[in-house]
């Protein structure tokens, strides 16, 4: 059987973990990006690998169960090859409960993750466990699920890079297409599809985050005030993001992050006087579906999109880059319902 060669553009979380899936298939693959590595949203500070709350359930929330659950396998191989850390761990995550009628939500909420988790993870609501990091609760109780995961964005893209280092293959700079190719490139590839069609295809939504001195490595994630809140491996602590839809400046940092750190601040006590290390801002892909975009380019033949990660781009991807290889190496379609390409288009 002939090996398939495999040109991947974009070298974000999207196309670094297809190129990862595709290799370890045995197919050749190069990978090319004009800015390098994790140059774009890929290249953040945050890294909160969270599922969506346990009910209404559908297609959307099935695919990222199955893909946190592939997460820990996933990772430790791209570590053991590549001898580079993505920083990964799943420690779960903690989030305040601010009054009775949130506190009984948590209750029906924990029910319905046995239901849709059976035994993969729990949804459990307790009395405030941690004195010394947690979220205030108004009510004295959080609820503490054991899915959650956290993951540092730009290591985890250069544990890829490694490992596929390991395998022979490089990110170029610049390289023509060969054979198959796959677009993964982000909020440029979504000007370029909004560019051919009539209606908005996806945009780039402006995120602030923010890196603080505060080693809680170990712990459970927080999700207070809309923040997250992730202690990362190396002793820092990641607070974020803003969702922007307007704004003059893609990279620069304002007002509106320094307003999450006072959020985060008073909401987590032992971050009060954590000094800031490092401002991050850019832009994720966002698709109108709101949903990744998966599969064919109508009207390019050989041509494929991975696109439209946005804020869930990095605990989608061990089970995109295993759905794009079905697709590709086995033409086996497995994109769940509203993942499709059309729907966004």
């Amino acid at each position: 059987m002939a090996t398939a060669e495999i040109t991947v553009r974009g070298a974000g979380i999207f196309g670094l973990s297809i190129a990862w899936t595709l290799v370890q298939r045995g197919a050749s693959v190069q990978v090319v990006d004009p800015n390098g590595a994790a140059a774009g949203a890929s290249g953040g500070i945050v890294g909160a690998l969270a599922p969506h709350v346990p009910e209404n359930w559908n297609a959307k929330k099935q695919f990222q169960l199955e893909s946190l659950l592939m997460a820990a396998r996933f990772w430790e191989e791209v570590e053991a090859t590549g001898g580079v850390s993505p920083g990964y761990a799943r420690l779960g995550r903690t989030q305040p409960i601010a009054d009775e009628a949130a506190l009984e939500l948590a209750h029906r909420r924990a029910g319905t993750a046995a239901e849709l988790w059976a035994d993969a993870a729990d949804w459990i609501v307790r009395p405030m466990a941690d004195p010394d990091w947690h979220a205030l609760s108004a009510t004295g109780f959080e609820v503490h699920d054991t899915l959650s995961a956290r993951i540092h964005p730009r290591q985890a893209c250069m544990a890829l890079v490694a490992a596929l280092h390991a395998h022979g293959v490089t990110v170029q700079r610049e390289a023509e297409d060969t054979g198959t190719v796959i677009h993964a490139t982000g909020v440029a590839g979504l000007d370029t599809l909004n560019a051919g069609h009539s209606r908005l295809v996806g945009a780039g939504i402006k995120g602030q985050a923010a890196l603080l001195d505060f080693d809680a490595a170990g712990a459970a994630q927080l999700f207070a005030d809309t923040l997250h809140i992730i202690p990362h491996a190396d002793g820092t602590t990641a607070i974020g993001s803003t969702t922007e839809r307007a704004f003059d400046d893609p990279t620069s940092t304002d007002a509106q992050l320094d307003d999450i750190l006072l959020r985060a601040r008073r909401v987590v006590p032992a971050l009060k006087n954590a000094p800031v290390i490092a401002r991050w801002a850019g832009l994720r892909p966002r698709s109108r579906s709101r949903a990744p975009m998966l599969g064919a380019w109508p009207d390019r033949s050989g041509h494929f999109i991975a696109n439209g990660g946005f804020k869930i781009g990095f605990g989608m991807a061990p089970k995109i880059a295993a759905t794009m290889a079905d697709l590709i190496l086995e033409d086996r379609d497995t994109i769940p319902p509203g993942f499709e390409v059309a729907a966004s288009f």
